[in-house]
């Protein structure tokens, strides 16, 4: 078929599905979430063979970074069915009153919580993604339709099928979960015109990606963009914490968008902390690229070029800077910082309220690693990503992220004057 038809028939069938997505009772989104857990786990085996047949395609051609997201493993897939679990656990979003007041002429006016209606998400290689996707739009009482990477193609049309059946099986619109299985340009382009059946577009992925997608789109992007992201140790800092924040960062998991790409450390407290933290990373296999005066202290560490401070490495590899102070700090974050995520170790408390006053990103971290900033650490389920766009949600979005409101208003015959 061709892609703009199939695009557009997909688009039409989450349409409908939507409406009937909206009137969903609670109690039939959370069995339709627990029976996906349970068709993901069930069929973990044959989810593991159509995974490998992409990870053996894509292995030379893409980075180690890349293949570590591509990657499900039994305990992967374990964590999808758990974070459809815990979405279902949430509480439903929908029908929510947000606020409510009475005016002087009487009328009863109330902003309730409504699905968005059909979400069109475009992501890249991660193919646990397409669990988390769904079933936050299921929960929020949406229809989504999902086109992956080329690279997971098998892996995501085998999950999305396994959902959409679970769907059926509780009585819930299978066609609420739509899977674009083309992977060429051509369907990405076609469904950013769908602006008549598609409500939002997340496109989550590359820089250069989402960047097309946002110069492309009729609908309403919601960006999930790369994480440069920083983390500074004041003068005033636990320098042992500080130590374990930065290792945590950078080590637990490199390949995502909120590990530490750059590092910035006060002058004060250099000749003690760099050593110290050099040392950890080293034995983590970290790459180190500094200033001169990070070189001075660590003699292991390469030169940093003037692009090291704008590079997302979602790899094993750091730029260090030291600074004079809080303010070069700051200077240096609001000229590099992409707004997702940057945090600060001290124990000097103006400086902390400082920071989070003066930092403009989606997330700001007092002693505490960034790796943190993801929706199920938030306490919000799966996410679908972490906006850094400023309407109509900025960081993780979970399941309140993806409805709107509308005005109930009940009079007893008032008119204007």
């Amino acid at each position: 078929m061709d892609p703009k038809a199939l695009i557009e028939t997909r688009a039409r069938s989450a349409r409908a599905a939507a409406r009937a997505m909206a009137l969903c009772p609670t109690k039939t989104k959370n069995e339709a979430l627990q029976q996906m857990a349970r068709g993901l786990v069930e069929k973990s085996q044959v989810l593991l063979e159509a995974n490998r047949a992409d990870v053996e395609r894509a292995r030379g051609r893409v980075t180690r970074a890349f293949l570590d997201r591509l990657t499900l493993t039994e305990s992967r897939i374990e964590g999808m069915a758990q974070g459809l679990r815990e979405i279902a656990g949430l509480p439903d979003p929908v029908g929510a009153v947000v606020e409510s007041w009475r005016q002087p002429n009487g009328l009863e006016i109330s902003r309730v919580r409504v699905p968005l209606g059909v979400v069109g998400f475009i992501y890249e290689s991660r193919p646990n993604v397409t669990a988390d996707a769904a079933g936050l739009c299921i929960k929020s009482g949406n229809a989504v339709v999902l086109r992956g990477g080329s690279e997971a193609i098998e892996s995501n049309t085998l999950i999305a099928a396994v959902l959409a059946k679970a769907l059926e099986k509780t009585g819930a619109p299978a066609d609420a979960i739509q899977f674009v299985e083309v992977t060429d340009r051509a369907a990405v382009a076609a469904m950013l015109e769908q602006d008549g059946l598609i409500d939002l577009i997340i496109p989550r992925g590359g820089e250069a990606f989402v960047r097309w997608v946002a110069e492309h789109s009729r609908i309403p992007i919601l960006k999930h963009d790369k994480g440069l992201v920083h983390v500074f140790v004041d003068a005033a800092a636990d320098l042992d914490m500080a130590t374990t924040i930065v290792h945590n960062a950078k080590t637990h998991r490199p390949s995502v968008c909120n590990a530490l790409e750059t590092l910035l450390v006060d002058r004060a407290v250099a000749d003690r902390f760099l050593p110290m933290v050099a040392a950890r990373l080293g034995e983590a296999g970290v790459e180190l690229r500094g200033c001169p005066e990070t070189l001075a202290r660590v003699p292991t560490a390469r030169p940093a070029s003037a692009a090291d401070w704008d590079e997302e490495y979602l790899d094993l590899t750091l730029a260090i800077r030291v600074v004079d102070d809080l303010d070069a700090a700051l200077e240096h974050i609001r000229r590099h910082s992409t707004g997702l995520a940057e945090a600060i170790v001290t124990n000097d408390l103006a400086h902390a309220r400082r920071f989070t006053r003066e930092v403009d990103a989606a997330a700001v971290l007092v002693n505490a690693s960034t790796r943190l900033v993801d929706g199920s650490q938030f306490g919000l389920g799966a996410e679908m990503g972490i906006s850094t766009s400023r309407v109509h949600a900025r960081g993780p979005v979970g399941v309140r992220e993806l409805t709107t409101t509308k005005f109930i208003v009940q009079g007893d015959g008032q008119v204007r004057d």
